[in-house]
Formats: C-alpha cells, structure tokens, sequence
C-alpha cells in the first residue's frame, strides 16, 4: 500500500470528521493499526481541531490583579458571582464544536471538489487523445487515397468493366489492373453486401479453354468504406470473374453465383 498517497487523498480528514460511510471508517481504522504514519496523521489532525477549537472559544480568564488583593487585605469582600459565565462557556463550547463542524465540511466539500476536478481532467485528456486518434487517422486515409487515385490514373493500367449476371443483373464492378506492378484495384462499390457466411471472390480466367485463377477474396467488405480492394495478378488475364463463395473461398467458382463479369480489352 502506498501510505504516503492514502493520506494525501484527504479520506483521514474526512474520517476525523465523521463524514466517511461505517464501511470506509472500519477500513481507515484498520490501515491505523496497520501503518502507524496513518496513525500519527490521524492524531495529528484531531490535535488541530482541537487546536482551532481552543482558539475560537478560549477560557475566561479568572479575576485576579487589585481586586484579588483587595479581598486578601479585606478591604472589600469577595463579590457574588452571577453564574452566567457558565453559561456563557456552554455557548462557546457549542460555538468550537460548530466550528470543528464546519471545518469537517470543508475538509469533505474541497474532497469532493478535488475528485471531480480530477475527473473532468481525465475527460477531457480522453477526448484530447480521442480527437488526435482522428485526425492522425484522417490524413492517413487522405494519404492513402491520393495513393490510390495515382494509381489507378497511371498510364499502365488497364481499365475492365465488369457487368452484372444471372443472379444479380444489376450488380457491377470495375478491374484496373496494372500490368507492370501484377496488381488489379477492384472497384467493388456496385456488389451488394454478402449473406452472413460468404464472401466476393476475384477469379482471373484464360478462355480457350476456360481456366479460372483465384486472385483473392474482398474480405471485411461491410467494413470497407470505399469498397476498393488491392490484389496480386501475376496471370495472363483475359476476363475477370466475381463469384459469391462461403467464407474462405473456393477451389474452383461457383458459376450459378457468378456476380459480375468483364472482358479485358486487347491492348
């Protein structure tokens, strides 16, 4: 335990002042017997209440000076008191407690404070990083699209559009393949979102005879915002293919769920 940073946190002043729930006074009372720096700081706070209590209802002075001696001497006798004094010590006795009171609340009111201050800064730290995150991310995504508006306006790519099929008439999608890099940018935006369990896959096909090549799979595609994806295409192509398979892909396409389908022009 860290006693230093215990005390610190102004729970032994509140505990003085009676403000802690019995759980937290059983708590601070075990830490006492357990550290005796808490013990010695607990002391040392109820010796400055009372400190402040003597202060703000000190004793009345007993008479004393000419007429004490007068009375020696018997030259006057020792008057009748009145006994409001008493009362008027009650009343000040009353006033000390008052203030012990109110010093308890203060201790207990500037806690409190001092812990939502404490909040309030670790909130407003939390949006700070929150909002750097952002923006350290949104020049990453302007940067990453400059990127690929360069690329695909490069004077090597070839542009294939890829329309809808059978069993989705109005889907479509654009291939820019770059030859000199073996990569193709699909331009999915035009294929609906896959059923739970299945995924786009991306097939290069040769045509005489029909040899299909898997490229990849358009993975995390709801999670995609611009819905361009970048694949590996080291293949002779002459069309491109996008099947819907189950998760994982297939060996081979499933042409009853062939998507989308276009004809890379002869260059």
């Amino acid at each position: 335990m860290e006693v230093d940073k215990y005390i610190a946190s102004g729970i032994l002043e509140l505990y003085v002042a009676g403000s802690l729930t019995e759980e937290q006074n059983v708590e601070v009372f075990q830490y006492a017997r357990e550290y005796p720096e808490i013990r010695d700081e607990i002391l040392a706070i109820e010796s400055s209440i009372l400190e402040l209590t003597k202060s703000v209802s000190p004793k009345l002075s007993k008479r004393k000076g000419f007429d004490d001696v007068k009375v020696r001497i018997g030259e006057r006798k020792d008057p009748q008191v009145v006994q409001f004094p008493e009362e008027k010590s009650n009343w000040s006795t009353y006033t000390g407690w008052a203030a012990a009171i109110l010093l308890g609340i203060g201790v207990a009111w500037f806690y409190n404070e001092n812990s939502q201050l404490k909040s309030n800064m670790n909130v407003v730290e939390q949006e700070k990083q929150i909002l750097e995150q952002q923006i350290f991310e949104a020049r990453g995504s302007l940067a990453n699209t400059n990127q690929l508006l360069n690329s695909l306006r490069d004077k090597d790519v070839i542009l294939t559009p890829l329309g809808g099929q059978e069993v989705s008439p109005t889907s479509y999608a654009k291939a820019y393949w770059n030859k000199k890099e073996n990569k193709v940018y699909i331009d999915a935006q035009g294929l609906p979102e896959p059923p739970d369990g299945m995924v786009y896959q991306v097939w290069s096909l040769k045509l005489e005879p029909l040899t299909p090549t898997s490229m990849g799979l358009l993975d995390d595609f709801a999670q995609d915002e611009n819905k361009i994806f970048t694949l590996d295409n080291p293949n002779e192509t002459e069309a491109f293919g996008i099947t819907l398979e189950p998760a994982g892909g297939s060996e081979g396409p499933n042409l009853e769920q062939l998507y989308t389908l276009g004809a890379v022009a002869s260059s």
